[in-house]
């Protein structure tokens, strides 16, 4: 899934690009409070996976998953025309999960560490 320097280049840069989308474009609220992780790319560039996180209730999470699906369209024509790419990714959005792994292992370290 993931690929070379270009992938990895241009995943870094939409990463950037919607970013400020989210700053300053989509006026969604289900989007507000939402941090974006990592962009992993195919090596022909056609398929983005874009990984989010947020701290909040599994029904929040479905509804910043919609929220994202309402605003994949404009996300994609915004990132080709700031971009300049000849094909725009076809973008997925997904819940990135290793936060909140990495919180529940701090949490059984603190259980079996000696006081």
């Amino acid at each position: 899934m993931l690929a070379g320097n270009r992938a990895h280049r241009l995943g870094g840069q939409i990463l950037k690009e919607i970013s400020s989308l989210l700053l300053t474009r989509v006026k969604d609220p289900r989007l507000k409070g939402v941090t974006l992780t990592e962009v992993r790319m195919t090596k022909d560039l056609r398929h983005a996976w874009v990984y989010y996180s947020l701290f909040g209730q599994e029904e929040q999470r479905e509804q910043v998953q919609a929220g994202f699906e309402s605003a994949k369209g404009f996300i994609r024509r915004e990132i080709g025309e700031r971009l300049h790419l000849r094909y725009v990714p076809d973008i997925q959005f997904r819940y990135d999960i290793s936060l909140e792994l990495g919180q529940r292992m701090e949490r059984l370290f603190e259980k079996i560490a000696p006081r």
